[in-house]
């Protein structure tokens, strides 16, 4: 019996301790609840069946209101509530940022064998980005990727991503991004247009950009949070290696899922220490 909830960022994390209030169609609360250090809501007390409203607050996020239907079990099952970062429907402080690679990721997935999938990452990048101060649309990032800094956790495996077969690290030592313009998709969603140099080749890459938030951290700087989503086909680089196995399965699919996790610091340096 009772409430069950799961309070989540959104990118996946769970938020602890978030309070859960529960009213019903006249607005009278009827229930409080505190959500666990796994973001997860386990209240037993018997509601009356029906239609009420879940509203969902935390230090640090927006509120969320959901609806919930009791059964005549008296339990009232809401799912997944997703918070966002207080101010995440507005854009960073214009100015420059700098990414901070100890705390962002560079990540590709492709499918293995036509049933699994292999995950890479990169693990040597930089990169800056510039907030415009009127016309967002204007604001620009830059990306530098050491090419030889693949690691899919493989030895083997990197030693082949690194030779001519496919990034070719000693002829194309590094991948670059530069933006070159930005739509917007959504009140905190925008999507980058901008241009990859990979392999020797230049090709229009568009990013699926989702804005988390800005915060300060404990080192007294100010960091701003996003998530992004590319797809790539490995032929438009000119990296056509593949090795086909029974059935004319590809070893290594073609297409490429590209997920970044970024944390930039305001300013245009990273700290020291």
């Amino acid at each position: 019996m009772g409430l069950t909830a799961k309070i989540r960022t959104r990118d996946g994390w769970a938020v602890s301790h978030a309070v859960v209030t529960v009213t019903d169609m006249t607005g009278a609360q009827v229930l409080r609840a505190e959500a666990d250090g796994e973001g997860a809501v386990r209240d037993e007390t018997v509601l009356v069946p029906g239609a009420y409203t879940v509203i969902v607050t935390a230090v640090g996020y927006a509120p969320a209101a959901a609806s919930a239907i009791v059964t005549a079990s008296g339990r009232a099952e809401v799912g997944t509530v997703t918070l966002a970062r207080q101010g995440g429907t507005e854009l960073p402080p214009p100015g420059p940022w700098t990414i901070d690679p100890a705390h962002s990721s560079v990540a590709a997935v492709a499918q293995h064998l036509g049933i699994s999938s292999v995950r890479g990452r990169f693990t040597e990048f930089s990169g800056a980005i510039e907030v415009a101060p009127d016309d967002v649309a204007k604001s620009r990032v830059e990306a530098v990727i050491r090419a030889a800094s693949i690691d899919t956790g493989n030895g083997m495996r990197d030693t082949h991503l690194r030779s001519a077969d496919f990034l070719d690290v000693e002829r194309f030592p590094e991948l670059t991004y530069r933006s070159t313009g930005l739509t917007p998709a959504g009140s905190d969603r925008w999507t980058v247009h901008g241009e990859l140099s990979l392999h020797g080749v230049v090709r229009p890459v568009d990013l699926d950009l989702a804005y988390l938030g800005t915060g300060a951290d404990p080192w007294g700087g100010t960091r701003a949070a996003f998530r992004a989503t590319a797809e790539l086909h490995r032929e438009d680089f000119a990296m056509n290696y593949n090795q086909v196995v029974q059935a004319g399965i590809a070893a290594i699919g073609t297409t490429l899922r590209v997920e970044l996790d970024i944390q930039a610091v305001q300013g245009e340096s990273l700290p020291q220490g």
